[in-house]
């Protein structure tokens, strides 16, 4: 059964490609949402949805139930909390921040210990389901922190997904989530082995994924990128710059705690050779075209990427 949200107020920080679809979710939900971006004009282009722009990240925060940040990387959030004007300084008046970018569990059990010290509440929350449920608000949601803090929180996280689940203390979320994106990183590469070594033998690749996706090689990313890779199509949804990011967070992690992971090594030098040849701002399907080089089939991408 659905948990229906209480409307709220909340102050939504970064409006990229995730964060404009949560937000516009949560005020169809109900909520009253300030929006704040370093764009200035992606945060005016919600007007339309109702969502009022703030020009300053304590003026988003000003009389929120919760502040919701949703940023590309690490530093990222650390400016929104520690910068000059910041979270620290300026936190909502509900004492509620959630984070749900995905970046390191270490910068967030540092920041959740700063905040409690003036007496916010921090939750850690990244989710999987990449742009499309952003859009249609079927987000996994995968939560760290206190247990009050979790319980009040749920209500904005029902209007932006659908599976929405506490995991543990402060930094559990984000461990929660670099598990997901080690496997999607291995499971992509998987992929285009297997349309590799497909090609080479002459098969047709669209009708290898049909038959995959109807047995026990079915994925997901197989589902959604699938196709994209056949085709050529490199247009992103979850940049390859981004994934990037999010495996080098898994190998600190696991650097940190002696864990080996060759699988995950291996599969981050595909993405840094998929970079170095220009496509870093292009989706994950992307990575097909380093086994197109390899092998010497280099077809031209839709995106215009070498």
């Amino acid at each position: 059964m659905t948990q229906q949200a209480t409307p709220g107020s909340v102050g939504f920080i970064g409006i990229g490609t995730m964060g404009r679809e949560m937000a516009l979710n949560l005020a169809k939900a109900g909520h009253r949402v300030t929006a704040y971006d370093v764009r200035r004009e992606a945060a005016d282009a919600l007007a339309g949805a109702g969502i009022r722009a703030a020009a300053t990240i304590a003026e988003a925060a000003a009389g929120a139930d919760v502040v919701i940040t949703m940023l590309p990387d690490t530093p990222d959030v650390e400016a929104v909390v520690y910068g000059d004007g910041g979270l620290l300084a300026h936190p909502p008046a509900g004492r509620l921040v959630v984070d749900m970018s995905t970046i390191a569990p270490d910068a967030v059990r540092r920041m959740h210990a700063d905040l409690a010290r003036v007496g916010v509440a921090f939750v850690d929350a990244p989710v999987s389901g990449g742009p499309l449920g952003a859009k249609n608000a079927t987000l996994s949601i995968m939560a760290g922190g206190d247990a009050p803090a979790f319980a009040k929180a749920r209500s904005f996280f029902a209007g932006m997904g659908t599976t929405i689940t506490h995991v543990g203390d402060s930094g559990a979320g984000q461990t929660v989530k670099l598990c997901n994106q080690l496997i999607c990183g291995i499971n992509i590469q998987a992929i285009c082995e297997a349309l590799a070594l497909g090609r080479a033998a002459g098969v047709d690749l669209q009708q290898l994924r049909t038959v995959l996706l109807g047995g026990s090689a079915a994925s997901w990313m197989l589902d959604k990128l699938g196709s994209a890779m056949i085709e050529g199509d490199a247009s992103a949804g979850f940049r390859i710059d981004l994934m990037l990011k999010d495996l080098r967070l898994v190998q600190q992690q696991a650097q940190a705690q002696n864990v080996p992971l060759p699988a995950t090594a291996l599969v981050t030098t595909q993405y840094l050779d998929a970079r170095a040849h220009g496509e870093g701002s292009n989706g994950n399907q992307a990575l097909f075209r380093v086994y197109d080089r390899m092998a010497g089939q280099v077809r031209p991408s839709k995106t215009g990427a070498p």
